[in-house]
């Protein structure tokens, strides 16, 4: 029992701080004028009851490839995620976040079960209140 708490504890530590080196990376990326976007992070957990050969030919056979991410938006950061799947962040400015959302109900969904996470940019914080001390 104490293993497999010990295990948790160690497992969400690792994901937390995979996250917050995510976030810092797409915060680097950002664009200083983002009034009318926003950067909005998407797992793209894969379904793992399907081979990656399916998963493939499912996005093939959906146009994923082709519809996502939609035009008008911006790839910021896409990592792979071993044992999770993708993590995309774009920016999206607020008249395409349908369109977003849309291209991920139909093309994606059957080969990734999906989260949406709004983002912004910590970073100006951190150099502003933590690195200085």
């Amino acid at each position: 029992m104490k293993k497999t708490i010990c295990l948790g504890i160690v497992l969400w530590f690792g994901f937390s701080c995979l996250m917050n080196f995510l976030t810092l990376d797409c915060a680097r990326a950002q664009a200083p004028d983002t009034k009318s976007s926003i950067l909005l992070t998407i797992f793209l957990k894969h379904d793992q009851s399907k081979t990656l050969e399916e998963i493939n030919k499912h996005l093939d056979s959906t146009g994923f490839w082709k519809e996502f991410p939609p035009e008008g938006t911006e790839v910021v950061s896409w990592y792979v995620m071993m044992g999770i799947g993708q993590v995309v962040t774009l920016r999206v400015p607020a008249e395409k976040l349908r369109d977003v959302n849309m291209a991920i109900e139909k093309r994606a969904w059957g080969a990734f079960k999906t989260e949406f996470y709004a983002t912004y940019d910590f970073q100006p914080v951190w150099r502003a209140t933590y690195k200085r001390k």
